[in-house]
């Protein structure tokens, strides 16, 4: 009796040892698989208008967020519009912010600064344009900044 009740404990022990064993190579539920590579780069960004001429110390005036990869998407009034902007300009930000229609504006000094932060296409990215006064920031900011 003795010896089938020290064999039952044994074969016990070992099945638990196994599971244990299993469960720690398994790694946690869900995970990837490390160094697998996504579909699409990713494009994520952070926009803000601010008053002043240095983004770091003027006045948020708004800010959005926006997604273009897989879609379009995040709190940007038109995401798709905006990446099929910075698409058509191969992501630079520069050529969007300087090629405004030629309207006429005041020479006031009232400035206005954008920036950009984030993601775009897989690599890093930080833009800050300042524009006079907001007639030229209505000229120039496109649909990307024209929130």
């Amino acid at each position: 009796m003795r010896s089938i009740a020290r064999s039952l404990g044994l074969s016990s022990a070992a099945m638990a040892l196994t599971a244990v064993t299993a469960l720690a190579a398994a790694g946690p539920a869900g995970a990837a698989p490390a160094g697998t590579e996504s579909l699409y780069a990713p494009s994520a960004l952070v926009l803000s208008l601010s008053a002043g001429e240095d983004p770091a110390y003027g006045t948020v005036l708004r800010a959005v967020t926006l997604s273009c990869m897989p879609g379009p998407s995040g709190t940007h009034p038109d995401p798709a519009g905006a990446c099929a902007e910075l698409r058509a300009e191969e992501g630079e930000f520069a050529a969007i912010t300087e090629g405004g229609q030629e309207i006429a504006c005041t020479r006031e000094w009232d400035p206005m600064s954008v920036t950009a932060a984030g993601v775009w296409e897989g690599q890093l990215v930080t833009f800050e344009h300042t524009f006079a006064n907001p007639c030229a920031f209505r000229n120039g900011s496109g649909v990307l900044f024209g929130f």
